[in-house]
């Protein structure tokens, strides 16, 4: 099975040799909806919202001190039955040239075409035969920045990025800017988190300064981790497709030949490309699968649920609002602003 996994990592930026020993797997969606534990605790009806997959204990306020989130799950999204982690972005929207918008769903990606949206998350463990420290119960972390709008600012972040899809395997010409053209398979998004971790806090009151990126190069490179963050954690990597081929029709696109797509936090740019982590796998199993030779879905040490399993784990929406007709603003009521901070529309 090894060569079924090498044209998608290869294409992924993935060519350092040894490269194989990683998790990629499946977690369908589990619930669209304005809910963010993490940067807005405790409030239903967090300013944007979010697409959110695994396990089914998500809630607005999860508290680490109190929260085991494999106890509190009672299924997961996910093709790994022991991760009961949540994995969130925001949403993408199509904004048609009457000014009305739509949301973008999401396909299952290149080998789990049967899931129901959601995403593909990797867990790569080393590319130099180094071992890492998997993620401890209460650990959550933060990337990129819904605030940012400009091609500098997102240059910080360099491993969040956008593939124009010219068919489902296409891996190449990664951009930090939303596509301008029409995408004939879709846009993926692409999240690649920290990978290097302080060693001592599973937080931080930003959800991002525990962690950091290597001091030079990147993990896939070999870049050593900064003597303040000496750690080094699996790189987390987010796939996710969104379908946006019912919309390549350029006649309905903006009249000013703008690219039309818009993030749910208000983002015509596509520099404000963010996620969000919440660890909760089930014991050891991380660190096990860390420290296996896993293949891509492959892993004996670890169970494994079928894709159709994972999709019947949902759960209904906190916030009562309409997200799927055409909408005359994006929901919650969020301004689209561009590199001046100004609203675009």
């Amino acid at each position: 099975m090894r060569s079924y996994w090498t044209p998608v990592l290869a294409g992924a930026g993935y060519l350092i040799p040894g490269a194989f020993a990683l998790l990629r797997f499946s977690c369908s969606q589990l619930v669209v909806e304005r809910l963010d534990p993490l940067v807005n605790p405790g409030i239903v009806g967090s300013p944007h919202l979010h697409q959110i997959i695994g396990g089914n204990a998500f809630n607005a306020s999860m508290d680490p001190k109190t929260l085991d989130l494999p106890s509190e799950a009672t299924c997961t999204t996910c093709t790994f039955a022991e991760d009961f982690s949540n994995y969130w972005t925001a949403v993408l929207f199509f904004r048609a040239r009457n000014g009305t918008y739509k949301r973008v769903q999401q396909k299952g990606n290149v080998y789990f075409e049967d899931s129901n949206g959601g995403m593909t998350v990797y867990y790569i463990p080393s590319y130099n035969n180094t071992s890492v420290t998997a993620f401890k119960p209460g650990f959550r972390m933060i990337t990129g920045d819904p605030t940012i709008r400009t091609r500098e600012e997102a240059e910080r972040y360099r491993q969040l990025t956008y593939t124009c899809l010219q068919d489902p395997m296409t891996r190449t010409n990664e951009t930090l800017n939303m596509p301008k053209e029409p995408c004939p398979a879709g846009i993926m998004a692409n999240l690649r988190f920290p990978t290097c971790w302080d060693g001592v806090n599973l937080d931080s009151p930003d959800h991002a300064s525990h962690v950091s990126y290597p001091e030079s190069g990147t993990f896939e490179s070999g870049g050593p981790c900064p003597s303040s963050h000496p750690v080094k954690i699996p790189q987390l990597f987010y796939e996710i497709v969104w379908d946006t081929t019912p919309f390549n029709d350029k006649s309905e696109w903006p009249e000013d030949g703008k690219q039309p797509f818009v993030w749910s936090y208000g983002d015509a740019t596509g520099f404000g490309n963010h996620g969000d982590y919440m660890f909760g796998w089930k014991g050891n199993a991380l660190q096990i699968a860390m420290d296996t030779n896993c293949n891509g879905f492959q892993c004996p040490e670890l169970g494994y649920q079928e894709i159709r399993v994972g999709n019947k784990c949902t759960k209904t929406p906190a916030v009562d609002e309409d997200i799927d007709g055409w909408l005359d603003e994006l929901p919650g009521r969020m301004p689209v602003t561009d590199a001046s901070g100004k609203s675009v529309f």
